[in-house]
C-alpha cells in the first residue's frame, strides 16, 4: 500500500501565499503522476494540478499563473505553491498518487488519496 502525508495548509489572508507538501511512502514501485485536487464545502472535488514523473504538468485553467506544482522524485514528494490566494480558493486540498505498488512479478496499479489539508483564505 501507499500512504500520503500532506502538510502546509492553514489560514492565510487574501493575497497571501501557501505551500502544500505531500510525501508518498510505503510499497512504491513507480509513480506515474502525483497531484492536487480540492473540494470546497458543498462542491465536488476538482483538479488543481498534476505532475508526471517526467515533469509534465497539467493545471486547472482557472489556476494557471497563480499555482505551481513541483516534485522531488528522490523523496516521492510533491509540492503546490499557491500565490495571490483568494477567498474562493478556500477548500480541503487532497494529494493524489497514481502509480504502481509492490514488486516485479506482483505489481498493483494503484490510485491513492491523502487525508486532505484545509486551506482557508480570509478576505
Amino acid at each position: 500500500q501507499v500512504q500520503l502525508v500532506e502538510s502546509g495548509g492553514g489560514l492565510v489572508q487574501a493575497g497571501g501565499s501557501l505551500t502544500l507538501s505531500c510525501a508518498a511512502s510505503g510499497s512504491i514501485f513507480s509513480i506515474n503522476a502525483m497531484g492536487w485536487y480540492r473540494q470546497a464545502p458543498g462542491k465536488q472535488r476538482d483538479l488543481v494540478a498534476t505532475i508526471t514523473s517526467g515533469g509534465s504538468t497539467n493545471y486547472a485553467d482557472s489556476l494557471k499563473g497563480r499555482f505551481t506544482i513541483s516534485r522531488n522524485n528522490a523523496k516521492n514528494t510533491v509540492f503546490l505553491q499557491m500565490n495571490s490566494l483568494k477567498p474562493e480558493d478556500t477548500a480541503v486540498y487532497y494529494c493524489n498518487f497514481r502509480g504502481y505498488s509492490g514488486y516485479v512479478g506482483a505489481l498493483k496499479n494503484l490510485e491513492a488519496w491523502g487525508q486532505g489539508t484545509l486551506v482557508t483564505v480570509s478576505s
